[in-house]
């Protein structure tokens, strides 16, 4: 089988918009699961629906694929799955190092998700001699003075970092320099790395930070234009400490 060193994906030659290709993943999940359940075909309204886009937009995103369905019938579930994994390059062999094996690094070894996806988990490294030898998901664990030789000996492309923030960067140099292309980083920090390396970053925090933003606005909006909820009590706690003896204080006082 195919590594990935020798192979890149084809959606950057065959022009796909990167907006399309975020959204591969999630029309692969759906069809899986539809295929799971041996369902034959899937229109595209129904399909968008379990992706969570609208059909209009997978339309417009299949059509780069060449594939456009057939009217009264819909998509061919298998052949999707197919046409959707090769275009992702799923059909070859990924070996992914992940580097930093703590609690998330741990987990993130565990997920059986990676083989079934074309992933495959080449090597585990650490920086703590004391981690060395020792198994993680049957996997023993390697340390970081390692790194360079089994990056090559293993043809991987896919770097996984797992380190803490301080540490990422310098990870980062050295699976670039042994010639990793593509890295996925959960490290708290931004990477900087040359041209023709890809990163994507996982900020764990900054997605529930996000939500928190939804969960205080929905609770402004239940407290009602009177109430005003949470959100109007903190605007209301910010303009009494704006006042003073006389009243209103100006926004900017004086030096």
């Amino acid at each position: 089988m195919a590594t990935g060193r020798t192979h890149r994906p084809a959606t950057r030659s065959r022009g796909i918009p990167e907006a399309t290709v975020a959204r591969l993943p999630l029309y692969l999940r759906a069809l899986t699961a539809l295929s799971e359940r041996s369902v034959p075909t899937v229109s595209s309204e129904e399909l968008a629906a379990a992706a969570g886009v609208n059909s209009a937009k997978l339309r417009k995103d299949f059509s780069y694929l060449g594939s456009y369905g057939t009217r009264g019938v819909g998509y061919d579930v298998e052949y999707l799955v197919y046409q959707i994994s090769r275009e992702l390059g799923l059909t070859q062999d990924w070996p992914v190092v992940i580097v930093g094996i703590g609690n998330l690094g741990a987990a993130l070894a565990n997920y059986g998700g990676f083989a079934s996806r074309g992933f495959r988990v080449a090597a585990l490294i650490d920086a703590d001699p004391a981690m060395a030898g020792k198994p993680v998901a049957g996997i023993a664990v390697q340390h970081t003075d390692e790194l360079e030789h089994i990056i090559e000996s293993n043809g991987v492309s896919i770097g996984v970092i797992a380190t803490p923030a301080g540490a990422a960067q310098q990870v980062c140099d050295r699976l670039v320099a042994a010639g990793v292309t593509s890295i996925l980083n959960f490290a708290p920090t931004v990477l900087t790395v040359p041209d023709g390396v890809d990163v994507r970053k996982v900020d764990l925090s900054i997605e529930l930070q996000i939500l928190a933003f939804h969960e205080q606005r929905k609770a402004g909006e239940e407290g009602g234009p009177e109430s005003g909820g949470p959100a109007a009590a903190a605007r209301a706690a910010v303009a009494d400490d704006r006042k003073g003896p006389d009243g209103d204080m100006p926004a900017v006082m004086p030096a």
